[in-house]
């Protein structure tokens, strides 16, 4: 089993290591607009190989996260199909190529970027927003458990697939999706439940 490496830390050396959180965070917020905003089958092309690019300079290992990421990328095989069948293959094209760029550099940011760095430069910048109303800490403890949730949910879905492998129902959607909902909602509520334990969120 590979461990995925969206939203996980890797130390290393490389420049993109070394630049503050908050820079990155800002460029990753400000380039996933624009890869929204810019339609069209060669932006997203070029879109992808800018992102397949700064994932192997990251250091974090190219082939190491494609294979990590090898769910996300059947998922988007079938996108594909399916849109090429139902709008043709330049909004496939399109639709494909942006959701694997968005993967790769949302993997290259948790994965040169500690998670504790991420929701001190978040909560940072949404402090002048407390005159609004918005509660930082909570917004960065919300921004936390999302990406804590993504390993956690990845390796759920993997141990699944392996017990319906073991019984021999590889091919019966039921012996995998029903066991997958069943935990993920089973982790969610255990998490809602520590929350509250510790009085957070109680307002």
């Amino acid at each position: 089993m590979t461990p995925t490496l969206l939203g996980s830390y890797r130390p290393g050396a490389s420049l993109l290591h070394r630049l503050p959180a908050g820079g990155k965070l800002v460029a990753f917020l400000v380039v996933g607009v624009v890869v929204v905003v810019v339609r069209g089958p060669v932006s997203a092309v070029a879109f992808l190989a800018a992102a397949v690019a700064l994932t192997a300079w990251s250091g974090a290992g190219l082939r190491t996260v494609l294979r990590s990421l090898r769910g996300i990328l059947v998922m988007a095989v079938l996108l594909a199909a399916y849109q090429t069948w139902q709008h043709g293959w330049a909004l496939a094209v399109e639709s494909v190529g942006d959701l694997v760029s968005l993967v790769l550099l949302a993997t290259v940011l948790t994965a040169t970027t500690p998670v504790d760095e991420i929701l001190d430069a978040l909560t940072r910048a949404l402090r002048p927003f407390r005159r609004l109303g918005v509660d930082p800490e909570q917004v960065a403890l919300a921004f936390s458990l999302t990406i804590r949730a993504i390993p956690t949910t990845i390796e759920i879905a993997d141990e699944t697939r392996d017990a319906a492998l073991a019984r021999g129902l590889e091919r019966d959607p039921r012996a995998r999706l029903t066991p997958l909902v069943i935990r993920v909602v089973a982790h969610a509520r255990a998490t809602g439940d520590a929350l509250h334990a510790r009085g957070i969120g109680d307002d």
